[in-house]
């Protein structure tokens, strides 16, 4: 009876159907006992079996996936939901602390009954084990209304501070005090960009010595952190602002324009270095210079008409070497993770996808994450393999990816150590095993022989032994 159960789950669930003479095999096998079972029979059955094992063990793994993806997507919706009643947001980042504890920060635009709006700043600290935001921010700050909308934010790397651009109010510096129980903001004026207007971009240096701003006037600043002594202060830099980044070495900054253009500058001294090259019909949008120490490359997209391809420079002479199709469409951001392995792209139409730069291949993809939204913005995780995405309609959102694992310091370690003690087991049975010099058999007779012709014989009576002696 088990085996005919087994027999018509075998037809639903296997890629091929036995053969009428096995069919009529298991019907034996029905009604006589499996030791007495032709071999062929026998081997069928069992194969069936595991194969079915198999095919429940991949299909529980994939309904596991399935039901922690869904429960993504609910918070995703829950998320925005709350987004839609309580605001918009606009933009987000990352905030490093100590200890490998990461704090989302989020500007979001605030709509009142009155209809009057308003924009509020919210710290959120970060889950890694569930891979979600806290639903009750750390620390809030409400904006003035003559300060306008949040644009852009940019946190310092010590995560003691960030600058948030506003429609109206220019640069607005924010400082965190205390612990995650009881974390206050405080808010700063930054003279040299008080009342500089709307500004597209901001960044700071990976050191942290370096600030730069480029406004929707094409106006670029370049501060000395945190002393605000203007390095580079150019009027004309740009039509309009429309991405930057530093070099990882902080030496260069690559800025693009809202008429797809782009120029190299030098931090130090604010010279601007040269204009990348490009064909008439090309538009140069966003840029990432690497960051893994060995790749000095600077990452561009490229939109030759309805194509988008991400073109790869040498920074080094700043020629093209190469361009390859990832998105696929148009990008609206790009992000490059901390370790520099990984770069990101997000759409206009809300899909995201992470490459790997070593072998510029797609290692996640993300479809329809901001379901016809445009992605605000971009960014990896300091610590963990996760990104944060905004858009306007759908709010923030975190997305762990499904690229492989990193090594763990504690996993380092424990090889590190094994290694160590195989080295001591292969040196103990060298030591035991092997004619070595610190090792070598010499047999008893030819020692004592050695020692009695350097000493003499020691039984021996003759006073000349040592031969004669000169008085």
């Amino acid at each position: 009876m088990l085996v005919k159960q087994a027999r018509r789950g075998f037809q639903n669930t296997l890629l091929w159907d036995p053969p009428p003479k096995i069919h009529n095999r298991i019907r034996f096998v029905s009604l006589v006992p499996l030791s007495l079972c032709p071999a062929p029979t026998l081997l069928y059955f069992l194969s069936q079996r595991l194969l079915l094992f198999i095919n429940f063990f991949f299909n529980r793994s994939k309904t596991q996936q399935n039901f922690k993806y869904l429960k993504l997507k609910i918070s995703f919706i829950s998320s925005s939901m709350e987004g839609e009643a309580g605001g918009s947001v606009s933009c987000g980042s990352w905030i490093r602390r100590p200890e490998n504890v990461n704090w989302v920060v989020l500007a979001r635009i605030m709509t009142r009954p009155t209809s009057s709006s308003s924009s509020v700043i919210e710290i959120f600290p970060f889950d890694p084990n569930t891979t979600s935001l806290s639903s009750s921010p750390l620390a809030r700050h409400e904006l003035e209304e003559s300060d306008g909308d949040p644009i852009t934010i940019a946190v310092h790397p010590s995560g003691d501070c960030f600058v948030c651009s506003t429609t109206n109010g220019g640069c607005k510096l924010f400082e965190l005090y205390g612990q995650e129980t009881h974390l206050q903001l405080s808010t700063k004026e930054l003279p040299p960009l008080l009342d500089a207007g709307p500004q597209k971009c901001l960044a700071f240096s990976v050191d942290g010595s370096r600030f730069a701003a480029g406004g929707v006037d094409g106006r670029l600043r370049i501060l000395e952190w945190p002393t605000l002594r203007i390095i580079v202060d150019e009027v004309r830099a740009h039509k309009s602002f429309r991405d930057m980044d530093f070099s990882l070495d902080s030496e260069f900054l690559a800025s693009t324009s809202t008429d797809g253009s782009a120029r190299i500058w030098k931090t130090e001294d604010g010279v601007p270095l040269m204009t990348l090259a490009r064909n008439s019909d090309e538009k140069i949008e966003l840029c990432r210079f690497s960051k893994d120490g060995t790749k000095p490359f600077l990452f561009c997209t490229v939109q030759r008409g309805d194509k988008a391809v991400t073109a790869v420079y040498d920074i080094s002479t700043w020629n093209k070497i190469g361009h390859k199709r990832l998105l696929g469409k148009p990008a609206s951001v790009m992000s490059v993770s901390l370790d520099g392995k990984y770069l990101a792209l997000g759409s206009k139409d809300g899909d995201i996808c992470v490459v790997e730069v070593k072998k510029m291949e797609i290692s996640h993809w993300n479809k329809r994450l901001h379901l016809g939204t445009s992605i605000a913005s971009l960014e990896f995780c300091p610590s963990q393999r996760v990104v944060l995405t905004t858009s306007s309609q759908w709010g923030a959102m975190v997305t762990k990816l499904n690229v492989p694992a990193d090594w763990k310091e504690w996993q380092i370690y424990l090889l590190l150590l094994g290694l160590f003690l195989a080295s001591a087991v292969v040196f103990y049975i060298f030591f035991e095993k092997s004619d070595s010099f610190w090792n070598f058999p010499i047999a008893r007779e030819q020692t004592r022989r050695n020692i009695d012709s350097f000493l003499g014989d020691a039984q021996s009576d003759d006073p000349n032994v040592f031969g004669p002696l000169d008085m």
